[in-house]
This record gives structure tokens, C-alpha cells and sequence, in this order.
């Protein structure tokens, strides 16, 4: 899961629910709904309404995304401020109820929606256990733990009874998978974010962020810079002079989404760099930009396949 996921400003608005709600239990003793024992699941195991009718997610990548492809009941989502704006579209021709922006929630949307199961993808588990004493005094609450996208797919499918489905969309994603990476060339790419403030590198790593995750599946060769096999390491922050070490063939950058890089002129100004203009891929004329609500805001199957369907565009097709 990326670094400082917003999720986290959560806490400062559900605590002052916390109280209001409290005697509402997280998971009865004997679990007469689903029984989640993923050790993945922050708290396993948990129990969750075998049919949740009012699902609040807090999360508008992940759990918003793939809530919708297995077709859980979604009420709420912090809709606002989504670089993907396709998801947020959808959300709302389907009646989700914008709580807010994922950094600044509304208390009275999310209390006035009584959800009964609260979902969300903190991707860590320190990061879950700073919000699950707040939010699970208002519902069951599911918190996955794990970076692996794919099982969480199979976590929220189980509500829904959507298993079978969604196994055949993966099989058919794992087939397109296969044939890109029998057709990827030897090729070293390098993906860098700019930022307003600061430079990002999400690397390939056991790890990694889900984007990048499928990077690797398809069989992508990043720098040696951008390369680890420490699981728990998935993001660095070159500083100017470092940038030298994105020493692809082939660069990709992220610019914009939910911060304003791409019109305050920051982008200028690393463009017109020297540092910049000595990039290998930059002297080859083999740099793109990519879109941030695939990559930044990534969301399940659709945002995979587009992934795969840049690699396709600006290393396979860029050869």
C-alpha cells in the first residue's frame, strides 16, 4: 500500500463519534453472518453481516473500487477530490453518498448513513490498529492489513457471493498477463511522481504498492535503484542529485491527481532542470506521462488492465 495513506485522517473525526456509538460490537461471540479469519484482516477473525445492506468505505481507491466490482451494497465513500474520476462517476450513478474527501470527512454523512460494515485498505497493520478502536464502535469493521490486492478481492467477493466471477474476470486478467510478459522486451524502465513538494519513487519490491506490483508481474525491469527484495520497503524520495540514479531506458512520470503539480508550475521547473534534461530516457525521447487515478489511485482489475495497457503503449509498443 502507498506511504501516508490518507485514510488516516480519519481518526480525528471518528473519535468524536466513539463515544456516541459505543456499545455497538465489533464482532458477537458467536458469529451468526460471515466469519472473516484472514490473518490479513486487521482483528481476525471477524464477524460481518452475512448480507450487509449499508457498506461504508473509507477508503476511495481500493475498497471503493472493488466493492463495487463484487457488487457489495455501498452507501458511502469519501468521493470528493478523486483524481479518478471515472470511479467517482460510477459510485454516484449508483447512489454511493459522498462522505466527504478521503482527507476531510464528514461526521454527520457517515453517522447519518448508519452503515452496518465499515470496510477500508489501510495496507498495514499499524496504520489499521490507529483506526479500528474508533471506527469498529460503529459497525463491524474490515480493515485489510495485506499490500495483495488480488486477496482482497477474494475477502469482500465472499459477502456478495461473487467467488465464481470474479475468478474467471483473474483468469482471464492472468491470460493477458502471461502474454505480456512473453512479449516484454529487455528493456529497464524507471516511474517516477513529482509532486508539488517532493520527488517519488514506488519500487519494485516484494511489497510493492499495486501498480507497481503488477509491474513486476508482467515482467518489467526497473532500475537498480528502484529494485529491492525488502518487503516492507516501497517507496524512496530521491532528492535532485539521485534522480541520476533512474537510469532506464524507458521513463514514466505521474504528475497531478490530488495535489496541484501539474499547474503550479512544478512540472516546469524539474522539466527545464539539467539534472532532468541528462536522464538517459529523457536524451532518448522515451519519456511518458501516465495517468495518476490509474496509478495513484488504483482500484482493482480496471486499474491493472490499464496498467498493462501502458506497458503495452510505452515499452512494448515503444521498441
Amino acid at each position: 500500500m502507498r506511504i501516508g495513506h490518507p485514510i488516516a485522517t480519519l481518526l480525528l473525526a471518528f473519535a468524536a463519534a466513539a463515544a456516541a456509538a459505543a456499545g455497538l460490537p465489533a464482532a458477537a461471540q458467536a458469529c451468526e453472518g460471515t466469519l472473516i479469519e484472514e490473518a490479513a484482516v486487521y482483528d481476525a477473525p471477524l464477524c460481518v453481516p452475512a448480507a450487509p445492506a449499508r457498506v461504508v468505505v473509507l477508503d476511495a481507491s481500493f475498497g471503493l473500487g472493488i466493492a463495487l466490482d463484487v457488487d457489495l451494497p455501498v452507501a458511502g465513500a469519501p468521493l470528493e477530490l478523486m483524481s479518478n474520476e471515472a470511479l467517482a462517476e460510477e459510485a454516484r450513478a449508483r447512489g454511493v453518498t459522498s462522505i466527504g474527501a478521503v482527507t476531510e470527512p464528514s461526521l454527520e454523512r457517515i453517522v447519518g448513513l448508519a452503515p452496518d460494515l465499515i470496510i477500508g485498505f489501510p495496507g498495514n497493520e499499524a496504520l489499521a490498529a490507529s483506526i479500528y478502536p474508533q471506527v469498529s464502535q460503529l459497525a463491524p469493521t474490515l480493515l485489510y492489513t495485506s499490500a495483495d490486492w488480488r486477496a482482497f478481492y477474494g475477502v469482500l467477493a465472499r459477502l456478495t457471493g461473487h467467488e465464481e466471477e470474479i475468478a474467471e474476470r483473474f483468469a482471464a486478467y492472468d491470460a493477458r498477463l502471461a502474454d505480456i510478459r512473453a512479449r516484454m522486451p529487455d528493456t529497464t524502465v524507471s516511474v517516477l511522481r513529482i509532486t508539488s513538494w517532493d520527488f517519488q519513487v514506488y519500487l519494485d519490491s516484494p511489497g510493492a504498492y499495486a501498480p507497481f506490483a503488477v509491474m513486476r508481474d508482467a515482467g518489467v525491469r526497473r532500475s537498480a535503484y528502484e529494485t529491492t527484495e525488502d518487503p516492507a520497503e516501497v517507496l524512496r524520495r530521491p532528492d535532485w542529485e539521485e534522480l541520476a540514479a533512474l537510469d532506464g531506458e524507458v521513463l514514466l512520470y505521474i504528475i497531478g491527481g490530488t495535489n496541484d503539480s501539474a499547474t503550479n508550475g512544478r512540472q516546469e521547473e524539474v522539466f527545464s532542470d539539467p539534472l532532468w534534461q541528462l536522464l538517459p530516457a529523457v536524451q532518448a525521447g522515451r519519456v511518458h506521462a501516465i495517468d495518476p487515478a490509474t496509478w495513484m489511485e488504483f482500484s482493482g482489475l480496471a486499474s491493472a488492465n490499464r496498467v498493462l495497457d501502458d506497458l503495452e503503449t510505452y515499452v512494448i509498443g515503444g521498441q
